[in-house]
Order: structure tokens, then sequence, then C-alpha cells
């Protein structure tokens, strides 16, 4: 029997976090609109307002303005945040993720 992909729904969950996926968004491309993250993690423009302000007050990221975008520097040397992953640094998620 074929399955119908019409069918198919987007996971209840992740096993990566929306913050994750914002940060790996804009590692892959530092230009990315925060319209085009937004559609491709899956959650509202102001929710990935919402987590890059805190990426930056954290210092995970870094932007400056080119012309009428902004292009986004991580800090790919901070260690990730939870007890069980903080002897990792955000690079070993990227180089994870992106093989």
């Amino acid at each position: 029997m074929v399955e119908d992909d019409s069918k198919i729904t987007a996971p209840s969950w992740t096993f990566l976090t929306n913050h994750a996926h914002v940060l790996l968004c804009l590692a892959k491309n530092p230009s990315e609109r925060i319209r085009d993250i937004a559609v491709e993690v899956g959650i509202t423009e102001r929710a990935v307002q919402r987590i890059i302000g805190e990426l930056e007050a954290d210092g995970y990221l870094k932007h400056h303005r080119d012309g009428r975008r902004n292009v986004y520097q991580v800090f790919s040397h901070k260690p990730l945040r939870h007890a069980i992953e903080k002897h990792r640094e955000v690079h070993d998620l990227i180089r994870l993720i992106n093989k």
C-alpha cells in the first residue's frame, strides 16, 4: 500500500530547540532574512526576533547592518548551555548537523 504524503504532518517535538534551529540557520546563511528563518524553522517571525535577541544578549550572536539587511556573526566557540552538553561548543553542534 502506498502512503499518502498529504497526511504527513510536522512532528509535535524535535530533538533540537528553536534556538538551535535559528542559530543553525544563521551559521549556514549569516544574512538570511527573519521571514525565511521563520518559514524554515516553522515558527513566527516574532519568535525568530525574540530568539535572535536572546542569542545576542547571551553572546552567541552579533549583527551588523549591510544596506537594508542584517548580517549575523555566530560565536561558535561559546559552550552549549545545558549541564549535559556544556562540555561541547556551538561549532560542535554546527558540524554535527551540517555533515
